[in-house]
């Protein structure tokens, strides 16, 4: 794991204890020779602390995270920051820009870590990013949502197998921790070969904002902060409701081609055999039934009416000791508790 400190270098700048910095870090140049940047804010607390860096748009058509981190950085909170903060809220500045998951030359950005600074324009990207930011914090929180015309529910993917990355996975606070391989090329392969413990936040839908999902990202960045040490707990903090572990997931698809009347939201809870969603032809007078073929809980599924056959349609949280009913009584508790935080009152974001 990276040493603590409290002094930085990112790219050219430095940033000294008790201050903050906004720093462009040259990426690559367009056709027409304009200087490409990614986008680095860096708070550093007067007192040495943990260093956690929280990105977003890796894949640059998801944009929730964009929001969350630009939120977080509003909080009158971080006045009193121990220890240092990192936020990248456009790490593929590249697929923003054009409304895509991925970079121009095709590559998806998360799975070409390392990288190197003589490969492609992805590898040489993952290399800049894991050198500059990773290498140089503690810890990591990764935001990401669905793809197109899909929403993920609220949730937490790591490898909860290793003891740190559990503790902050239960304290980020979302109803339900997916226990999740790492892949290889990947930002969560690369922070755990450099010891540093990270978490992926999955939620909402790619090109959307969510605000359910924007503010449980909020609110789960500020509880891993407060769970390091980072923040105070103030009065009104209430620790979060336990979550349930999922072993693993799988997808439901669809039987055959048509028309999509989905049945059951997410989040909730579902057994083998139930009846998920209808595929119906355009003409009326054929449906078929989507139903689960296992019993978990619905945590992502598909927005888009029009589906071929073998279409991924739902996400199913699978467990092993808990029942899909707990699970999905903690997403009802979670909702809950979000809606009456007053993190959210209006006026600490305007």
């Amino acid at each position: 794991m990276a040493v603590q400190g409290n002094q930085i270098r990112i790219g050219e700048t430095e940033v000294k204890p008790g201050s903050q910095a906004s720093i462009a870090l040259p990426v690559a140049k367009l056709y027409t020779r304009e200087e490409v940047a990614m986008p680095v804010q860096v708070i550093n607390g007067k007192r040495p602390g943990p260093r956690l860096f929280v990105s977003a748009a890796i894949h640059g058509d998801e944009l929730n995270g964009v929001e969350i981190i630009r939120r977080l950085l509003r909080l009158p909170a971080l006045k009193n920051l121990q220890g240092t903060l990192i936020a990248i809220p456009i790490v593929n500045v590249h697929g923003l820009v054009n409304r895509s998951r991925y970079l121009p030359d095709r590559r998806d950005l998360n799975r070409s870590f390392p990288g190197s600074e003589k490969s492609s324009l992805a590898g040489r990207m993952a290399n800049l990013f894991l050198n500059e930011v990773v290498a140089k914090c503690t810890h990591g929180i990764d935001l990401h949502t669905g793809a197109l015309h899909r929403s993920n529910l609220p949730q937490i993917r790591a490898n909860l197998d290793d003891a740190q990355t559990l503790e902050l996975a239960q304290a980020f606070g979302t109803p339900i921790l997916l226990n999740a391989n790492l892949r290889d090329g990947s930002l969560r392969q690369a922070a755990a070969e450099c010891g540093i413990p990270m978490l992926l936040y999955e939620a909402g839908e790619a090109l959307r904002f969510d605000e359910f999902s924007i503010r449980a990202g909020v609110q789960g960045i500020l509880n891993v902060m407060r769970h390091l040490g980072m923040l105070t707990k103030g009065r009104s903090h209430r620790p979060p409701a336990e979550p349930r572990i999922a072993q693993g997931s799988t997808w439901v698809r669809a039987p055959e081609s048509g028309i999509l009347r989905v049945l059951v939201p997410l989040g909730r809870e579902v057994h083998k055999g139930d009846v998920l969603a209808m595929v119906s032809c355009p003409y009326g007078n054929e449906e078929h039934e989507v139903r689960a073929h296992k019993s978990g809980v619905i945590i992502g599924r598909s927005h888009l009416p029009l589906v071929h056959e073998g279409e991924a349609l739902f996400n199913i949280a699978l467990f092993n000791g808990d029942r899909p009913e707990d699970a999905s009584e903690s997403v009802s508790d979670f909702q809950q508790q979000l809606q009456t935080a007053p993190l959210f009152e209006e006026e600490i974001f305007t």
